[in-house]
């Protein structure tokens, strides 16, 4: 059974920086794909970032060149540095850890950009 528990959200005003962390339970880690998704409010949920177990990267456009995601296989931990943040990254963000025929979930984060 994997467990994934999200911490790091909160509010921060515009401009400025979070860094969520997602723990992970069990013994894959190592050999899954770990993401950030998020749902801001009334809208969809949408990819943010992966990372595979090898340590290639994927961002939606909106977020590149603020954000990074990385792993720690040692502490089965994913991070999302977010930087020069917005309005608009306002959302619930929710840790996913996948594999061939799997993929779970955190009961995710809330991120709230606001002055």
């Amino acid at each position: 059974q994997v467990q994934l528990v999200e911490s790091g959200g909160g509010l921060v005003q515009p401009g400025g920086s979070l860094r969520l962390s997602c723990a992970a339970s069990g013994s894959i880690f190592s050999t899954s794909v770990m993401g950030w998704y998020r749902q801001p409010p009334g809208k969809q949920r949408e990819l943010v970032a992966d990372i595979t177990s090898g340590g290639s990267t994927n961002y939606v456009d909106s977020v590149k060149g603020r954000f990074t995601i990385s792993r720690d296989n040692a502490k089965n931990t994913v991070y999302l540095q977010m930087n020069t943040l917005k309005p608009e990254d306002t959302a619930v963000y929710y840790c996913t850890l996948a594999g061939l025929g799997y993929m779970y979930w955190g009961q995710g984060t809330q991120v709230t950009v606001s002055s």
